[in-house]
């Protein structure tokens, strides 16, 4: 996911996408312990993507709180 997807998705979308992330995020980390992920970069991505996510959804929060 690219920052700029994220900036495009509605408040609601991004917390719903979080909670996918983060079960991804499960899965792959379950994989990675039984030896059965095959990259582990998929590790990464995946925690940069949940980072991104949460970063705009902090950006929305102060800039809510300033209105």
């Amino acid at each position: 996911m690219k920052a700029k997807q994220a900036h495009d998705m509605t408040t609601d979308e991004l917390t719903a996408r979080l909670g996918e992330l983060k079960k991804e995020l499960f899965s792959l980390r379950f994989s990675h312990a039984t030896d059965n992920l095959p990259n582990a970069n998929l590790l990464v991505t995946c925690r940069r993507d949940i980072a991104r996510v949460k970063t705009v959804l902090r950006e929305r929060e102060i800039a809510g709180g300033k209105k």
